[in-house]
């Protein structure tokens, strides 16, 4: 059955198509060669495919900077999540000598409890350097999972964070 259904023209494909088109479809192939199991297969073939689709579209997510009179203005664009969180924090300056920050989240989307520990940590972390931190735009979605997993705006959170006690 699995010589019948495979289609042989996919082996020719294989250098007109995308590394982790190929990737998927190889490993989801060796899978159910070595367990004799299509469920497992297609189960590998899938969660690699997210993994793959989550690495795109995590690289589509930008922080814009721009300094009005004595307040740096962060506008946040794309989504942010597991796979973007990294990128997000390493997209500001905590070093800047600046009293005020406002960080616009209306045109980003926060997906994740990962991606709203990302943003307590950038708020923290500005606030420990001084700087009044504005956090505006979120729509409904982020800001029931920032309202619900967030902690940059409980003091007894942040402190046990911080190792006080």
């Amino acid at each position: 059955v699995s010589i019948g259904t495979f289609s042989w023209v996919s082996i020719k494909d294989l250098t007109r198509n995308p590394l982790s088109s190929n990737v998927v479809m190889i490993s989801t192939v060796a899978v159910v060669v070595a367990t004799h199991n299509l469920a497992i297969g297609v189960f590998v073939g899938v969660l690699l495919a997210s993994l793959f689709f989550a690495h795109k579209i995590g690289r589509f997510m930008v922080v814009k900077s721009a300094l009005n009179d004595d307040t740096r203005s962060y506008r946040v664009i794309g989504q942010v999540f597991f796979a973007s969180s990294e990128q997000f924090i390493a997209s500001f300056d905590f070093k800047e000598a600046i009293e005020r920050i406002t960080i616009d989240l209306s045109q980003a989307h926060f997906w994740d409890l990962t991606s709203v520990a990302a943003l307590d940590k950038v708020v923290i972390k500005f606030r420990r350097e001084g700087a009044e931190v504005n956090i505006v735009g979120m729509n409904e979605a982020t800001e029931t999972v920032v309202d619900k997993f967030g902690i940059h705006n409980d003091p007894a959170e942040v402190d046990k964070l911080m190792g006080g006690h």
